[in-house]
């Protein structure tokens, strides 16, 4: 009977971190290892190790219920400016480092927060900024998120001459009343709007994200959301599950209303949802490419910024509680404005705290993050780990085999389609032992 009760409580979704975006979890990172960080800044990258760009634009016009993101829905344009120019002193104090080495930016991602909701003036300005400290013209994408009631054609023409060539649109939604409750700030007629210019505009890719479990979500909407997706045609979609963190104003409310269980869909109806949508996506011509994705075009559409961070990319995090890998070395900014800003203004790197992963969690971080993608090589793992995954992860590989999830093809590890639909829930089986039980953020 307790086994049923547990059961029925993991089908339910509770407060908590669901997606696996980086290991080890990040609450073994801490203060005391911030001299780490600085380790790596001066050593030479290793060899052939492409380095990426993040920049984070907290703003937004409203903040919604489901959101983890340090964003900020006050500030004024001065206030703007003034991260904006910050976060510019952050990439030059970066530039004077070793560990560039000469390298340029293989990848730039804007994200947040909402890019989109500064304004032209200040984008062209930032990103003029940004290329004459590391020039972009060996980019292969530029990733620039944006909310659809921020856009113009005017303001899209500029995202265009700036170099973006991945436009994601947080739609998340068609149903006005649903955005609503969700406490999204845009509408169903400004999604339109924001495609059709888009498109006029010429991007080479645009992406939509949906996410399936919102408040107020049911089947038939669901479908609605599918389907209109599909009319529009981008080359891509991304479809996340409604996890709630514990620093969302959702959880804020359950906590003072003494609720355990969110206000969402339980975990099998939004790996439904997901599952039908993939299969429509399926029926219109797209390829299903990892536990999230899904594109028109493999042969033309990528996902440079994962797939690189994926296999162990250098990434500089810029902003406001932004997130860096360096040399094999995880580190964090300020996570508050305040002492973001002053720290650089005293011309000093704002980061806040740091670790050092071993050899093995290095490559746990590699091997979880890639089953994502629903396949694992063996012999990248064996090149550039020295070990065979297949012999390392033999008790929990042999768990996802047994419950018909993997299946091994031709020196790759493969997940199926029901495996995908809940990886992040899976990935904990290869955690070392430290790891599993802890609190993810």
């Amino acid at each position: 009977m307790e086994t049923e009760v547990t059961k029925a409580n993991e089908a339910k979704t509770q407060a908590g971190n669901y997606f696996v975006s980086n290991y080890p979890p990040y609450s073994f990172w801490s203060q005391d290892r911030v001299a780490e960080a600085f380790e790596a800044l001066d050593r030479l990258p290793a060899p052939n190790t492409p380095l990426g760009i993040y920049l984070h634009i907290p703003f937004c016009r409203k903040r919604c219920r489901f959101c983890y993101f340090k964003v900020y829905t006050e500030k004024d344009a001065n206030e703007i400016e003034n991260y904006l120019s910050a976060a510019t002193r952050e990439l030059e104090l970066y530039c004077r480092q070793r560990f560039i080495g000469g390298r340029k930016p293989t990848f730039i991602y804007f994200g947040g927060g909402t890019p989109s909701y500064i304004s032209s003036r200040q984008l062209s300005g930032l990103t003029r900024r940004m290329k004459e400290l590391l020039p972009w013209d060996e980019a292969q994408e530029v990733t620039f998120e944006c909310e659809p009631g921020t856009l113009t054609e005017t303001k899209l023409k500029v995202i265009r001459q700036i170099g973006v060539t991945r436009l994601s649109l947080g739609i998340e939604n068609f149903d006005d009343h649903i955005l609503e409750i969700n406490g999204r700030a845009h509408g169903s007629k400004e999604i339109d709007r924001a495609y059709h210019f888009a498109r006029s505009v010429g991007f080479p890719q645009i992406n939509i994200d949906l996410i399936a479990g919102m408040v107020g979500e049911t089947s038939e909407n669901w479908q609605e959301c599918v389907r209109k997706t599909i009319d529009l045609a981008p080359d891509s979609v991304t479809i996340y599950q409604m996890e709630i963190p514990f620093n969302t104003t959702i959880f804020k409310e359950m906590k003072a209303g003494g609720e355990t269980v969110a206000p969402v869909a339980d975990w099998e109806t939004k790996r439904q949802w997901v599952r039908d949508a993939f299969a429509e996506l399926e029926r219109a011509g797209y390829h299903v490419g990892s536990a999230y994705t899904a594109v028109k075009d493999p042969s033309k559409t990528r996902f440079v910024y994962r797939d690189l961070l994926w296999s162990g990319a250098d990434l500089i995090g810029l902003g406001v509680a932004s997130f860096s890998h360096i040399g094999g070395t995880h580190f964090q900014n300020q996570h508050d404005w305040t002492p973001y800003l002053a720290q650089l203004e005293a011309g000093k790197l704002p980061i806040y705290r740091a670790l050092t992963p071993s050899h093995e969690e290095r490559m746990i971080r590699e091997f979880i993050l890639q089953m994502k993608l629903g396949h694992v090589s063996r012999d990248y793992f064996r090149r550039k780990f020295g070990i065979d995954p297949q012999e390392r992860f033999a008790p929990s590989l042999g768990k996802l085999q047994k419950q018909g999830f993997l299946t091994f093809d031709n020196g790759s590890l493969r997940l199926n389609r029901e495996a995908l639909l809940q990886v992040d829930k899976l990935l904990h089986e290869f955690f070392l032992p430290q790891h599993r039980n802890a609190r993810y953020a």
